[in-house]
């Protein structure tokens, strides 16, 4: 197997959301989690077409788009879900698990990246926005949640999977239906708590206030294994 590493195209961030800030929260009538749910699905659709974590991404949005770019973070999250699968491999050979515990690492950065990216979407959407004197943070940012609902798509995805698998028992089909239930109430709750989300920044209830994330471990400033070496 090839461990080809996928690159985000991080300048990006310094051009212009024209075409963010032409796309709308609803689309057809949808909140915006029912737009990216559908847009999760067709990307995880879309990978199992193959199912190879060196299959090529085929984005079927307008470049720059809101759209675009949910279908970029699910792709990211689906390919680095069965990276995790493959590096649990008991025979994996150790010089290969290296090279995908590296190309994890990389695609952790650019997934950081695009959910700062996708922030940066609401911040230039909510700009003109004034908060009311009594406004309040959220814990975290509207893109982070987000992060957590494309992953949560995975999950349920994978665990309808595992109750439709017509190869063990009962018990097992049992076990992960009650799982299934659990990530589909789930589901429900984050997409009321995001939808509301946006709705207060939007009304001036909530603001947002973002924090790069500051990872150190890829940074060779940062990580003292790495300047060690120097």
């Amino acid at each position: 197997m090839t461990t080809k590493v996928f690159s985000l195209q991080i300048d990006e961030k310094c051009q212009s959301f024209y075409k963010f800030a032409a796309s709308t929260i609803k689309k057809n009538n949808m909140t915006f989690t029912e737009t990216s749910w559908e847009i999760f699905e067709r990307a995880i659709a879309d990978y199992h077409k193959h199912d190879d974590v060196d299959t090529p991404i085929s984005n079927p949005y307008e470049t720059k788009t809101i759209e675009y770019y949910l279908y970029l973070k699910n792709w990211i999250d689906t390919v680095q879900w069965h990276l995790e699968d493959i590096i649990r491999d008991p025979e994996i050979d150790p010089v290969e698990a290296l090279k995908i515990k590296r190309r994890i690492d990389k695609s952790n950065q650019d997934r950081t990246d695009l959910v700062e990216l996708i922030d940066s979407y609401f911040l230039d959407k909510f700009k003109d926005v004034k908060p009311a004197a009594d406004a309040t943070i959220n814990t975290e940012s509207p893109a982070w949640a987000i992060d957590r609902y494309s992953i949560l798509s995975l999950k349920i995805y994978h665990m309808k999977e595992q109750v439709e698998r017509d190869d063990t028992t009962p018990e097992h089909k049992a076990q992960c239906q009650k799982k299934l239930d659990v990530l589909c109430e789930q589901k429900k709750d984050l997409a009321t708590a995001i939808d509301q989300l946006l709705e207060d920044i939007s009304t001036g209830k909530k603001y947002m206030k973002v924090y790069k994330q500051m990872k150190m471990y890829n940074d060779p400033n940062l990580n003292p294994v790495l300047y060690g070496t120097k």
